[in-house]
């Protein structure tokens, strides 16, 4: 325990010490939210990947799409490394960081204002970023709260307030400059970490030949308990299941504001390269880790004889997995990793909203002259008032995990992605093909909430795959903007810079 506790500190001491030194860096709001859009390739890549991946991959989803897909699941996170990371850089990185600059945006709905010329677009956007990132937050405090108990054996709600004083005492001084280095620490600490538990889980179970073999006689209920040997194959017992989780965890990233944020930020175009390169590895050893970890869950856990669920729950697969191969050393060692993973998305989370809400709601439409200072005071508070609402919401033990993540991410990128990606490339994009994003990504993630047809991780899933379909289709139907403002957002792309030949053959 002694042990234990001093990982946890020294985390602490650090997290805290960066905090107050990146205060000192904060002159205004730019810095605040944007990290004086300066930010290197290292800093923004590792800033991408731990805010991709917190204690609701490690803890909820490696826990529980590990149990239902055995080791396939590692298509999972193969599929954030390639689609979630990789393409989401290649394709989203330039041109976001050439219009965002050139717009004179901070948030995606600013973006979404000067892109497409509609006040009414920046109001409902930041609404909806505001209500549907307060869950997301909510199972990283969930998530954490399941390692700290196994860890400590400390009551989940003390888990969750401690959790939540600790990620608002650094953001709330350093803000994006604090946040950024912070990842860079937390995401050192998450590469050595997940080698770590899965040498152990693999070692507990006589190693990786040895928990293939076991893993092989578990029987997939899916299949009416018949299929042996799925949770070894290559695509497990519900490949349509299997596409549904990596669509919704890997294009997710394209239209979440906390995630797209990262490249408004980042320096130039050479660390954008850079920055793909470093972002696209950390993923597939930390996505690939988790999930292919969390296939061996079964051979820890018992399944429940009536329902075929963990007997734990699905929530509790992944520390009971740790408790039960991993020395108290060891333990300390993955906690401060889950605590890495978490805070730097948690600290990302509460800027994106906090600064959507200061700056599109209450700036933009209820004080418009609105000082810097206050600015800067109000986006604080409202940190910190994020942070107490997340933690309210996941003091409810009866949420899974897997699912808060599925409501936010399902509604946010169901709404955004399209018309966001779009609007960078297709000066075709009408608003009203905008709004029928807003509303279908929205709409059909809520009423799935609402009257359940179908799980909330395919409802997620095919809100994006829509509207990626629908918008085009809309704009081809609905007036045109005005031609002479679109050019004029677009114009980024067409500058051209003049220098001065320094040598010239014909001189000589």
């Amino acid at each position: 325990m002694v042990v234990k506790i001093a990982c946890i500190l020294v985390f602490a001491a650090v997290t805290v010490i960066i905090g107050i030194v990146s205060s000192k860096k904060v002159r205004g709001v730019g810095d605040f939210v944007l990290g004086g859009r300066n930010v290197g390739p290292w800093f923004s890549a590792f800033a991408f990947g731990t805010s991709y991946f917190s204690a609701v991959i490690f803890v909820g989803y490696a826990g529980k799409f590990g149990w239902s897909f055995g080791v396939s699941a590692t298509w999972i996170g193969l599929a954030n490394a390639l689609i979630g990371s990789c393409l989401a850089w290649l394709v989203l990185g330039r041109r976001t960081r050439i219009m965002t600059k050139h717009l004179e945006t901070s948030t995606m709905p600013e973006f979404f204002e000067k892109r497409y010329g509609s006040k009414a677009l920046k109001l409902t956007a930041a609404i909806i970023i505001f209500v549907f990132l307060v869950p997301y937050s909510a199972s990283i405090y969930k998530g954490l709260s399941g390692i700290f108990e196994m860890a400590f054996n400390i009551k989940f709600e003390y888990c969750i307030i401690a959790m939540a004083v600790l990620t608002a005492v650094y953001v709330i001084l350093g803000g994006y400059v604090a946040a950024a280095l912070n990842d860079f620490i937390q995401g050192i600490v998450m590469l050595i970490g997940i080698g770590i538990v899965v040498y152990k889980v693999l070692a507990g179970q006589g190693g990786f030949t040895a928990a293939l073999a076991k893993l092989s006689t578990q029987i997939a209920e899916t299949s009416g308990g018949t299929l042996n040997g799925a949770f070894v194959s290559f695509f497990g017992p519900d490949p349509l299941g299997l596409i549904a989780v990596m669509i919704l965890t890997s294009l997710g990233t394209w239209g979440l504001p906390q995630m797209v944020h990262k490249f408004y930020s980042i320096s130039d175009e050479k660390a954008i390269r850079k920055g793909t390169i470093i972002s696209t590895l950390f993923a597939v050893v930390v996505a690939g880790g988790s999930y292919f970890m969390g296939g061996f869950g079964r051979l820890y856990v018992e399944a429940d004889a009536a329902t075929g669920n963990p007997v734990t729950g699905f929530d509790s697969i992944v520390p009971t997995m740790l408790s039960g191969a991993l020395s108290d050393l060891m333990i300390g060692i993955i906690v401060v990793l889950v605590l890495s993973a978490s805070m730097s998305t948690l600290s990302s989370l509460v800027i994106s909203s906090s600064s959507t809400v200061t700056l599109d709601l209450i700036k933009g439409f209820i004080a418009p002259k609105m000082s810097e200072k206050k600015q800067m005071w109000t986006i604080r508070i409202l940190c910190a008032f994020f942070i107490v609402l997340s933690v309210v919401l996941a003091m409810d033990k009866g949420s899974l995990i897997s699912n808060l993540m599925a409501i936010s991410w399902g509604a946010l990128a169901g709404a955004f992605l399209a018309p966001f990606m779009y609007g960078l490339f297709s000066k075709r994009v009408t608003k009203a093909a905008v709004w029928v994003s807003f509303i279908g990504g929205v709409g059909l993630v809520v009423s799935n909430l609402i009257f359940k047809f179908t799980d909330g991780t395919v409802a997620g899933a095919l809100a994006m795959v829509g509207t990626l379909v629908i918008v085009p289709l809309v704009s081809l139907i609905t007036p045109r903007m005005d031609r002479d403002y679109v050019d004029k957002c677009f114009a980024c792309y067409e500058e051209r810079a003049v220098t001065k030949v320094t040598h010239s053959l014909e001189d000589l």
